[in-house]
This record gives structure tokens, C-alpha cells and sequence, in this order.
């Protein structure tokens, strides 16, 4: 297939008539809860030029006006694929939505949006909690300082939204676990396409998009970043410079993140001890890890552990 024929191909598939407007709220259960990563709501909807907005009736939770804002209990994800629009939070300031962008609701965070009055548009959106969700939101895959993403007219992503309305409406037996796995999808589709697409027309975004892929692979490894830059390739010093950049932090620091990162995890969540938990996260030794631990955080691994326990031992008392 040539290059045009296929984007032909894309754009003819984004142009399918859609079914009409149409949400759904679930009802959770213990058993999705469980599974550790579950829908609450599912939805699509065309906005007119000049249409009122939203232009259905909503629960009483979740009705949207731009004057009001809303707080939502859950994550959202909202994929514009028509038109444009605007968006702003309590940790955002306003900023304009086209087509092809996407962006997160998070819980306890006042937000509001709309379309352009003269253009409408076109939005899907899935929302979603559970521990697995709140795991990958807490580990830095998604950014709330952070929360659009253009992603552009990707026909992946919006089969996979049809998929998720389509199964939700039919509603058989067992359709929450399997619409918590395309839920799954979508969040996978669209940190790939933020992290590894976004500089396709930005050689040196590019590469430092490879830089980062790279270290996130191999984060209990030792970093060599001279080695680093002439794997991708690149000079060492314009790839420091470069990558600070993009990412606001020095290559360095950007992999120690990593490591902590994953040893707050580890701690958290594992029955690992310390030297355990040391070694997992390639730490040459429990006194280096322990000491450059309570560096960064203000308390030791022990303590972290101990507050984590209890935070948990809170909520499940609640």
C-alpha cells in the first residue's frame, strides 16, 4: 500500500458516520475494584456548531458548565476528534483544543471545557479509577501539570473508543473486565504516541525521545551518558544540553528519578526489605540507597514504608 493510499485510507476511516450520541455510568463492584483497573463512564458525543453544551443530560455529579467548573471523583480521558475548542483547570491555565488532541481529568481537580461555538465538535471520552490506574498515574506516565496531549487523527485510538462504546452498550456477561482492558489499550496508545511520536518532525526531539525509552528499559543499570549519546547518535554535549531541554532535568538526575521512583513503589507495595529493594533498583549498596533516599524525600525507606502502610491501612478502615 503507498504512503498516500494509506493516509487516504486513515482519513476515509476518521469520516465513518459515528452511532448517535451516547454515555453510560457503571455501577462498580467489589469484583472490579479487584481487578484493579475499571470504567465508570463511556461516551460520545457531537456538538453542533451553536449547539448547547453539553448537549445531554447528565447525573447531577457530573454536570459541566464553564462558568461553574466541576470536580469529578475519577480520571477522565477525552479524545476531541472533530473541531476545537478550549480547556482550563485549577492546574492549567486555558488553552486551545483542536482536533487530534486529548487530554485527563483528574480526581479533586476543578476543571471546565467546551467547543467553539462556531465550530462544535466531536468528543469521546472513558473515565476510570482503580489501583492499577492510580499506580501509572503516580509513577510519572502521565503529567496533571501536564494533562493535553496531541496525539493527532489516529485511527487506532479512535477504534478503540468505538470498541469500548460498542461492547459497553451490549453489555454481556463479563463486559467490564473486558472494557477495562481496552480502557488499558487506550492509556498504553496514547502514552506511546506523547512519548515516542510527538518529535516525529523534530530530529533532535527525537532523539532524546530514544534517550529517555532508552533509560527507562535499563534504569537499575548504571548510566554511561557518553555512551548513551553515541548510541543514538549524538554529541555529548548538545545531547546534555538537549536533553534538559525537553525534559527539565540533566540525564542523571532524570534516571536517579527513575530509581527512586520505582523504590517508592517497591516499598509500598512489595514486602521487599531494603537491601532487596537497594539492589532491585540497581543501588551499589543499602547505606548509599537509605542515605541518598531520605536526601530526596526528607525521611528514610523505613519511614517511607511505615507511612505508606498506614496511608493504606487508612483507607481500607474507611
Amino acid at each position: 500500500m503507498t504512503a498516500w493510499y494509506a493516509r487516504y485510507a486513515d482519513i476515509a476511516y476518521l469520516s465513518l458516520p459515528m452511532f448517535p450520541n451516547y454515555f453510560k455510568y457503571l455501577n462498580i463492584t467489589p469484583v472490579e475494584e479487584r481487578w484493579g483497573i475499571y470504567v465508570t463512564s463511556v461516551g460520545y458525543s457531537k456538538i453542533e456548531p451553536h449547539d448547547h453544551y453539553p448537549n445531554q443530560q447528565h447525573p447531577q455529579s457530573h454536570e459541566l458548565t464553564w462558568n461553574r467548573g466541576r470536580i469529578l471523583n475519577d480520571f477522565y480521558l477525552v479524545f476531541i476528534s472533530k473541531g476545537k475548542g478550549v480547556y482550563a483547570s485549577a492546574l492549567t491555565e486555558s488553552c486551545d483544543i483542536i482536533a487530534g488532541n486529548c487530554f485527563f481529568l483528574y480526581p479533586g481537580v476543578l476543571h471546565r471545557y467546551k467547543p467553539d461555538s462556531k465550530s462544535g465538535w466531536e468528543e469521546y471520552w472513558v473515565g476510570l479509577n482503580g489501583f492499577y490506574v492510580e499506580q501509572l498515574m503516580q509513577n510519572g506516565f502521565f503529567d496533571s501539570q501536564n494533562p493535553i496531549t496531541y496525539i493527532g487523527l489516529d485511527k487506532d485510538i479512535l477504534v478503540l473508543f468505538r470498541e469500548l462504546i460498542e461492547i459497553t452498550r451490549a453489555s454481556l456477561p463479563g463486559y467490564p473486565q473486558q472494557i477495562a482492558g481496552i480502557a488499558l489499550r487506550i492509556l498504553g496508545l496514547v502514552n506511546e504516541i506523547s512519548h515516542h511520536r510527538q518529535y516525529s518532525n523534530d530530529p533532535v526531539g527525537k532523539l532524546i525521545a530514544k534517550a529517555r525509552f532508552i533509560i527507562q528499559e535499563s534504569f537499575e543499570n548504571t548510566l554511561d551518558v557518553e555512551k548513551l549519546a553515541d548510541e543514538l547518535p549524538m554529541g555529548y554535549s548538545s545531547f546534555r544540553k538537549a536533553f534538559k531541554q525537553i525534559t527539565g532535568e540533566s540525564p542523571h538526575q532524570y534516571h536517579l528519578n527513575l530509581r527512586l521512583n520505582r523504590a517508592k513503589e517497591l516499598l509500598s507495595s512489595t514486602l521487599l526489605n531494603i537491601n532487596e529493594v537497594a539492589d532491585q533498583t540497581g543501588f551499589e549498596s543499602v547505606f548509599y540507597f537509605s542515605k541518598l533516599f531520605k536526601n530526596k524525600t526528607g525521611v528514610s525507606p523505613k519511614a517511607f514504608r511505615a507511612q505508606a502502610q498506614s496511608a493504606n491501612d487508612g483507607e481500607h478502615s474507611a
